[in-house]
């Protein structure tokens, strides 16, 4: 008999989703973590004394409500704290950029710098909202695939075009047209100022290895507005006490039910006999049955270095090769003696500021000119940067007086064409710290440690292939039942009893657990139909 009901390999966010309701349905669960710390790019490491950083990820507003709900996690000690304000944009040569979180208090800001944008934001943040919302919606039904024979719940259904008919012509005429758009051009219907063009645009690139003018691109942001957010701007994030905190209250719930979590174990190869998986081989040579494995590795990571070759079919795997992947972020994370004083602020003022995403790229130009550096191979020298201070809100994550930076630059991608990550780390590092260093002078002055992340470091210390944090590029030929390509979109692969959960499956990336709570319903579904 099988040791365990199921194995999940990854105690990243998705994967302890997974672990957590495939335990609260009574199966005996375990979770295999190769780092020695759990949450994936979800952590929340030590790096220098007195200091926590998110190491990579650093915002969590986009979590399900309903996860949070049914796991209760907040009994757990997750708290997830607002962003105040939203967003700060400081500028080089004119007036920075807040965007509060009152609608109001917002508007008059933005009329600081155009009248008609202020008279425009509330309306574009309700509509952005309502098309979230129902994405959402769309996001919860059952995606059609090779894997199963049963038809869809026509419940459903009619709910689905019940949400869209009550979104009303207008916004459902919207929401078909704005999918396939570029952020740009969504954009550029609906304001005027660069500054706050590309400072929403960003939301829409992030983690992208495409521009702004890439058709396709306002989809991710109504994809990345799935959590506490106002339709344009994400209005939460910052776990109290570091990110690792939402990993944590997971594992406290899964192990509430009888989940098995054990951290440095590496899982080096997932046994098939007969079509089916029925093990795992650890690093040290253990191996471990159940009746399913359950992988939270991205796609490419599963069945390229942890399956034999011999046990797929040729197609399958090109499929597999030729997912898009092509990491294009770079990490630093900085210890401060003090906050940076940007351009055009008071030391007083600082705090009021930068509390929440502190955004540095002014036009959508720039946005555009940062992504075509990685398109030939070279990271940007002017790339954007999306800028958190979790101890303005959290002191708990440094010591008294002092403050960590948690810094995502955009692009550097993993390919370099005429260099090497392992030689360049630090000069994309000094290039990070300069870029801020012009906007906030000084700021040089106040960094008592670092730690640069390049691609090559989140492939081979996070297990992300190609450096990618969501595991495949967010595009439209890669989502719904495109993910990870189509017929496999329920969580299923050719290998009987092993499925798949992480990032890299529906619905995608971003700290949602949407692809662990739907893989897991998945499972336990056909569980029960088999009895």
């Amino acid at each position: 008999m099988p040791t365990y009901d199921a194995i999940i390999i990854g105690a990243g966010h998705n994967g302890l989703t997974t672990a957590a309701y495939l335990a609260k349905a009574g199966k005996k669960v375990l979770v295999l973590e190769r780092r020695p710390v759990i949450g994936g790019i979800a952590a929340t490491e030590e790096i220098f004394p007195g200091f926590k950083f998110s190491t990579c990820e650093h915002l969590a507003g986009s979590f399900s409500k309903e996860i949070i709900s049914d796991l209760d996690l907040e009994k757990h000690g997750l708290q997830i704290l607002p962003l105040n304000p939203l967003l700060f944009a400081p500028s080089l040569d004119g007036p920075s950029l807040v965007v509060a979180q009152d609608p109001t208090e917002a508007a008059a800001e933005i009329g600081r710098h155009s009248n008609n944008d202020a008279g425009k934001y509330p309306a574009f943040c309700a509509l952005l909202k309502e098309l979230s919302a129902y994405l959402l919606t769309l996001y919860s039904l059952p995606l059609p695939d090779r894997t199963t024979t049963t038809k869809a719940n026509p419940v459903n259904l009619l709910k689905a075009v019940w949400k869209f008919h009550r979104l009303g012509k207008k916004q459902g005429y919207e929401f078909l047209r704005i999918l396939p758009m570029s952020i740009a051009d969504l954009l550029n219907e609906w304001f005027e100022n660069e500054l706050l063009k590309a400072a929403l645009a960003a939301g829409a690139i992030h983690g992208s290895f495409v521009g702004p003018r890439q058709q396709g691109t306002s989809f991710n942001l109504l994809h990345h507005q799935l959590g506490e957010s106002n339709g344009a701007l994400r209005t939460a994030g910052i776990v109290r006490g570091g990110i690792g905190n939402l990993p944590q209250a997971l594992a406290l719930a899964a192990r509430q039910y009888g989940a098995e979590i054990r951290a440095g174990a590496e899982v080096v190869k997932i046994v098939a006999k007969n079509g089916a998986a029925t093990a795992v081989v650890l690093q040290n040579g253990d191996e471990i049955s159940a009746t399913i494995i359950i992988s939270n590795a991205d796609v490419k990571w599963t069945f390229l270095s942890l399956m034999e070759p011999t046990y797929l079919d040729p197609r399958f795997l090109l499929q597999v090769r030729n997912i898009r992947s092509r990491g294009t972020l770079a990490k630093v994370n900085l210890a401060l003696d003090s906050l940076p004083k940007f351009k055009g602020t008071t030391d007083q003022g600082a705090p009021a500021r930068v509390g929440g995403i502190i955004h540095i790229g002014p036009t959508l130009d720039y946005l555009e000119r940062a992504a075509d550096d990685a398109k030939y191979g070279r990271f940007s020298r002017q790339p954007f940067l999306e800028i958190t201070l979790p101890s303005v809100a959290d002191p708990s994550v440094a010591p008294a007086g002092k403050h960590v930076m948690s810094v995502w630059m955009q692009s550097a991608p993993y390919h370099l064409r005429e260099s090497d990550w392992n030689s360049q780390r630090d000069l994309l590092g000094d290039t990070v710290i300069n870029l801020i260093e012009e906007y906030a002078p000084g700021f040089k002055n106040s960094i008592l440690h670092r730690q640069v992340l390049t691609p090559l470091d989140l492939e081979q210390t996070y297990g992300l292939t190609q450096g990618h944090i969501h595991h495949a590029e967010m595009a439209l030929d890669q989502i719904s039942f495109m993910r990870p390509f189509p017929g496999w979109a329920r969580y299923g692969t050719p290998i009987e009893n092993l499925y798949l959960c992480g990032s890299g499956t529906h619905p995608g990336g971003g700290i949602t657990g949407l692809p662990g709570y739907y893989a897991a319903k998945r499972i336990l579904n056909k569980s029960r139909r088999a009895k």
